[in-house]
């Protein structure tokens, strides 16, 4: 048995009154979606652990069956792993994202999703002019990036700027009560002013202004820790190979630490505009050679973070006929059978604009298992399925079951 992930990235929702009170997702017409549905077992996973906030890089690591307790460094430190930054004994690593802010406002968390090279620009800049010995950075893809600070304290608290659009950014900039980790948060603080009076006025920023564009005009760095000390999956669940297909630095990072190899996709952005058909054809060339992929499709999220109801609907429409329905004819023909599993990280609800906690939709389809007839995939639905509520590791257990 092999055993391929389809995450759609937020891709569950809330009822929307302009879908007369369905999600996006039950809006959406998925014809491969549905037959899978009514062909699996399905049930709801709660992703995100007591006390956590329902961030992506937490909802990954729990639905692999990670200890988010034990395990967790933050952001930047996974997304380090994939970017192939080292992260040193005495260093701490954030994310750090390039972002728009108008009339003092968080407008967006993403600079109006600038572009690689652009950014990649502005990152450079900023190093030359606040790098040094103890503060570097380093350019991602699009708006998530890297800043790594030695001796940095990681008891601060950082804004995950997605949470708080609209928002007076001086009233969410880093604080701590803890006197040892003031420093780190003054530094970080001091970061953000002074790149928002060196890119004000950059070549790129003016041209974006011009063009109607938003601005990268500030970073934003968030999600601070060390270095991760992680089981991989084999070590696990006894995964002897597998791959990761993300455009997203930090999927790929924790994909890195759970020992899966991260495959690149030339065209893959992380928007709605993704090349879609180029990772389901890596997922199933992966499969020939591999035992376990994970495909991660971030473009729901993005759609739920606009708020932007109808682009999420036709996100999942292109995931269930892009991604779905290509891999379930592809595998259905493999000598060797694929188990199927299909699910969101956390919600993304367009209303919120933001993460949420509740539990995720959650189906596994396995060649000639009895499905539960549950007659098709949605949030609602999934609540009927017979794997019922999971946690923990339950779902990875439940799927690799041979």
């Amino acid at each position: 048995m092999k055993y391929i992930i389809i995450l759609g990235d937020g891709m569950a929702d809330e009822p929307i009154a302009e879908f007369d009170d369905k999600t996006p997702l039950q809006a959406a017409d998925t014809p491969t979606l549905d037959w899978l549905g009514y062909n699996s077992r399905l049930g709801t996973l709660n992703t995100i652990p007591y006390g956590f906030e329902p961030g992506s890089e937490i909802a990954h690591l729990s639905l692999l069956g990670y200890d988010v307790a034990r395990v967790f460094e933050g952001r930047g430190s996974l997304e380090a792993a994939s970017m192939g930054v080292e992260i040193n004994p005495g260093e701490m690593a954030l994310r750090c994202n390039l972002i728009c802010i108008e009339n003092d406002k968080i407008k967006n968390h993403s600079a109006g999703h600038i572009s690689t090279a652009e950014a990649t620009e502005l990152i450079n800049y900023l190093q030359k002019n606040l790098g040094n010995d103890s503060v570097n950075f380093y350019p991602g893809v699009s708006y998530r990036h890297l800043l790594k600070i030695k001796d940095g304290n990681k008891n601060i608290h950082c804004t995950p700027p997605h949470d708080v659009p609209g928002t007076l950014f001086k009233n969410v900039m880093v604080r701590t009560n803890d006197g040892e980790a003031k420093p780190t948060a003054d530094l970080i603080n001091e970061l953000i002013i002074k790149s928002q009076e060196l890119l004000a006025q950059h070549p790129i920023n003016l041209a974006r202004v011009a063009e109607g564009k938003d601005a990268a005009n500030s970073i934003w760095p968030w999600s601070p820790g060390y270095k991760p000390t992680m089981e991989t999956l084999n070590e696990k669940y006894g995964i002897k190979s597998g791959v990761v297909i993300s455009a997203v630095d930090l999927i790929r990072g924790i994909g890195v630490y759970a020992g899966l190899k991260p495959i690149i996709v030339e065209g893959a952005t992380g928007l709605s505009d993704t090349n879609y058909e180029g990772k389901a054809q890596a997922a199933i060339e992966a499969l020939k050679d591999n035992d376990f992929v994970f495909l991660h499709v971030e473009a729901s999220d993005e759609a739920g973070h606009e708020g932007d109801y109808m682009l999420k609907k036709k996100t999942i429409e292109y995931l269930d006929s892009r991604i779905c329905k290509p891999i379930l004819d592809a595998t259905l023909k493999m000598d060797e059978p694929v188990s199927i599993a299909v699910l969101p990280d956390h919600p993304t609800p367009c209303r919120r604009r933001t993460h949420s906690s509740v539990p995720v939709p959650v189906m596994i389809f396995r060649p000639g298992q009895r499905p539960d007839r549950v007659p098709y995939y949605s949030e609602e639905m999934a609540q009927y399925g017979d794997l019922g509520k999971m946690s923990r590791d339950e779902f990875m257990k439940e799927f690799l079951k041979r």
